[in-house]
């Protein structure tokens, strides 16, 4: 604890040394109340029992003060003169900067200068800056560290953390950011104009939104050519690091190529903060007039406005925007009669419920469509089947409709001709009918004879099916089917095979009493082979 204190006389922890340069090396410079009310907010709660106003500052920024105080020791920070209300100014060193841009995550050319001097003149302009991103950033207290604390002291800093959330972080705002029109990013040229702040949040949708702070001392025609020096600044092209040409701008900053479905720059928020001569309620209708060329939209169909190449300008006063804080209906768009949260002034909420109706429409159009194209597709479909069932054959037995698969094994075709036995019968029907064929050659066991690969010299080949006389149409016996179909050497060959034995018996009788004593030639069974003469010397050999 000795060695601690020996670095760090006035016992600062690195928590809020950490606060004074993340504070310091955004806001560039600032004074120890505003560096308590961004970077440990909790304190406000804490000491607000304090008897009066000022022994509550004390209280509440003794910690911040002692970092400073153990910073300017290392050289770090240094006093930068007083405020009108008496206040000390603080801003960092060169060494100083280069600490915040490690707790700023910039780099340390982009940390700009240490602001030596700005409060040699009450430093009125910083110190509305400042309020501006203390009201843009609306900063909660952490209630981890409240858990001590009394009921009461707890309710007030809920009250805080339950109101609308502000925008970013401390590291999501830049101040005095030079736009050059001419030069370089580190060597501006003339023409070109300065931001006093630059807010880049895209978790809060806000991907990037440049602020002029004017405390109503400028006239609405210089705070139009401060715009003109804007427009100039959007328009510039170069090339960026792939060789291709881009809006300046977007070598720095990342922002979508659209912004409510418009191709628009960046947006401008101009806060006004009521301490000189001017007053922004005629301030404002005559600057609307001198830069409408930069921020009027086209009227669209729709009822809306298109914004391609134009640069949303919005106004508010900095009293309502710490009051209700981005959240709050306190900005007031050029070329808009109502004021809206932030979020609608830079956006085009009419573009964006336009869009859904034609999103909306077209969907349904869409669905219509393919409800007429089911639909078709049904009739056609239906169609298809009355027709399908126009041409469902008709048993000819009984009259039943074809099953489809009936239907589809009575038209298979082999080699172009049906396959199926009975094409015009049902399932059943032809069943009935195959067993109707088949039954007198199956209906008793002696009728069942094999088919034999061989015949004796007695014996006969069996058919399949028993034969049918061609004559009289009936079935042929036992011994008629036996006898007009033996087989094998020596047998005599039936003369009418194709008769029944009774039409063979009818036929021998006729032939005889058509031709009374005549006697048929039979043919011989075993006639003489005659015998060759043998010639040549094959002859020689047999004698």
């Amino acid at each position: 604890m000795a060695g601690k204190r020996i670095t760090n006389p006035a016992g600062s922890t690195n928590s809020y040394r950490g606060d004074v340069l993340r504070v310091l090396g955004a806001l560039k410079v600032a004074t120890a109340d505003q560096i308590q009310r961004i970077g440990a907010p909790h304190l406000t709660f804490r000491h607000a029992d304090k008897e009066t106003p000022s022994k509550q500052k004390q209280a509440r920024t003794a910690s911040h003060t002692g970092a400073l105080s153990d910073m300017r020791k290392h050289g770090l920070s240094e006093n930068g003169g007083s405020t009108e209300t008496g206040d000390s100014l603080r801003n960092l060193t060169t060494k100083g900067l280069e600490a915040a841009s490690y707790e700023l995550r910039r780099p340390a050319g982009e940390m700009g200068s240490t602001a030596r001097g700005a409060g040699s003149s009450g430093a009125s302009h910083p110190m509305a800056v400042n309020e501006t991103v203390i009201a843009m950033l609306r900063p909660k207290p952490n209630m981890a560290k409240l858990a001590d604390d009394l009921p009461h002291v707890q309710a007030a800093a809920q009250a805080a953390v339950d109101s609308p959330d502000g925008i970013g972080t401390i590291a999501s705002y830049w101040t005095e950011v030079p736009l050059p029109a001419t030069g370089t990013w580190n060597a501006p040229g003339k023409g070109g104009a300065q931001a006093d702040l630059v807010l880049t949040a895209p978790q809060d949708q806000v991907p990037l939104l440049f602020i002029e702070v004017d405390n109503c001392h400028e006239t609405a025609e210089e705070l139009a050519a401060k715009l003109e020096k804007y427009a100039r600044f959007f328009k510039r092209k170069m090339k960026d690091t792939d060789g291709k040409e881009r809006p300046m701008w977007r070598t720095r900053w990342t922002a979508p190529e659209t912004w409510s479905g418009d191709r628009t720059h960046p947006p401008v928020l101009l806060v006004f903060n009521r301490i000189g001569e001017r007053n922004p309620n005629r301030t404002v209708p005559r600057l609307m007039g001198l830069t409408r060329h930069l921020w009027e939209g086209e009227q669209q169909k729709a009822g809306h406005h298109r914004y391609d190449g134009r640069i949303p300008i919005i106004a508010t006063g900095l009293k309502n925007l710490t009051e209700h804080g981005p959240a709050g209906p306190v900005f007031l768009r050029f070329g808009r009669d109502h004021k809206e949260p932030l979020w609608q002034a830079i956006g085009n909420p009419r573009r964006e419920a336009a869009d859904a109706r034609a999103r909306e429409e077209t969907a349904r159009a869409q669905e219509e469509y393919q409800a007429k194209v089911r639909r078709a597709a049904q009739e056609q479909a239906a169609k298809k089947a009355a027709e399908r069932e126009a041409r469902r054959p008709v048993c000819a037995g009984c009259g039943a409709k074809f099953t489809d698969e009936r239907w589809e094994a009575a038209q298979a075709m082999d080699w172009g001709t049906p396959k199926d036995s009975h094409p015009q019968l049902c399932d059943g029907c032809k069943q009935r009918a195959s067993a109707a064929a088949a039954g007198p050659a199956v209906g008793s066991r002696d009728r069942q004879e094999p088919v034999r690969a061989e015949a004796g010299q007695h014996e006969f080949r069996r058919n399949t099916r028993r034969p049918v006389c061609t004559q009289c149409g009936a079935e042929f016996t036992d011994e008629r089917w036996r006898a007009t179909e033996r087989v094998g050497w020596g047998t005599t060959q039936e003369p009418r095979p194709t008769l029944c034995g009774d039409c063979d018996q009818r036929h021998e009788t006729d032939w005889e009493q058509t031709w009374p004593g005549a006697t048929r030639q039979e043919p011989e069974q075993d006639q003489a082979v005659p015998e060759q003469k043998a010639t040549g010397w094959l002859s020689r050999l047999r004698r």
